[in-house]
């Protein structure tokens, strides 16, 4: 399953660090984030919860890039 989140963040470079983030939280098998729409897309692994990942990736782009949003 893949999603689309509205992102609020200030610079590419955060956007690629919440990026490798969220790459690296159990249950994303894929994610990419653009600066320029201020969107992020996320894959999900089969049989994810989608809503309880993106509380996990919420917090992990928060340690890399605290001033950052998801609009979940």
């Amino acid at each position: 399953m893949k999603k689309t989140y509205k992102i609020d963040v200030d610079c590419a470079n955060c956007a690629n660090l919440m990026e490798d983030a969220a790459k690296k939280t159990a249950g994303v098998k894929d994610c990419t984030v653009s600066f320029m729409t201020l969107k992020m897309k996320v894959e999900f692994e089969e049989g994810a919860d989608a809503a309880a990942v993106m509380k996990d990736v919420y917090a992990n782009c928060k340690k890399v890039e605290e001033d950052c949003e998801i609009y979940l």
